[in-house]
């Protein structure tokens, strides 16, 4: 690829700095100049409204691609505890309320699977990943892994519900996994590497 595509912009239509580090992780030595939406001064924030994660990765896409004529990548990412027919699932961010903070969806996370032993605890972490570009969808991407959330928080790395969700591979949680390992396995690292193969056969496509 011609070194003057360094100049190819690439909107992260997220707020999140913890997931804003991932990504630019997963993309690093691509071509890209990764911008955050505080990067563009872009100060409105889409509502979520869809039932899946993948319904808000596109409206998401479709809503912050049209404050910009670069490649925007929209993400919406969650829990989903089997025991709790999939809860907190695309209310993960706002479990505990519009204001609430990590530390608070976890407590009321534990809080509702305190009568309910660790072989009942399952769960898995769900990623999607929408590229758009003013206006449109031009492909989406998803990841997810699976494991148990444990009864106390463990590990100071990650963000979200990283420190009690338990991946048995690595007989961790991913809190106490450094971000390189953890992306190994994380669903925004399998979403994320789908994107990469993606971009490194399209990117040039994508911008005619």
């Amino acid at each position: 690829m011609k070194s003057k595509s360094i100049n190819i912009k690439l909107l992260v239509a997220t707020s999140n700095p913890g997931k804003l580090k991932e990504i630019r992780r997963g993309l690093k030595g691509l071509p890209l100049k990764i911008l955050g939406l505080e990067d563009e001064a872009i100060t409105a924030r889409y509502r979520e409204k869809g039932k899946t994660f993948m319904e808000n990765a596109k409206a998401k896409g479709l809503f912050y691609s049209q404050f910009t004529d670069y490649l925007t990548l929209a993400e919406d990412s969650g829990l989903e505890v089997e025991a709790l027919k999939g809860e907190p699932g695309v209310l993960s961010a706002r479990y505990a309320g519009y204001k609430a903070n990590d530390e608070k969806n976890i407590a009321k996370l534990l809080a509702r699977l305190k009568d309910f032993p660790l072989s009942k605890r399952k769960a898995r972490f769900v990623c999607c990943l929408c590229l758009a570009k003013q206006g449109k969808i031009l492909k989406c991407f998803r990841g997810e892994v699976r494991g148990w959330i444990i009864e106390e928080k463990r590990g100071h790395y990650g963000f979200g519900y990283d420190p009690i969700f338990f991946y048995r591979p690595f007989n961790r949680t991913f809190a106490e996994l450094p971000p390189e390992k953890k992306n190994l396995v994380s669903h925004r690292g399998r979403a994320l590497r789908r994107l990469r193969r993606f971009l490194e056969k399209n990117l040039g496509r994508l911008l005619e």
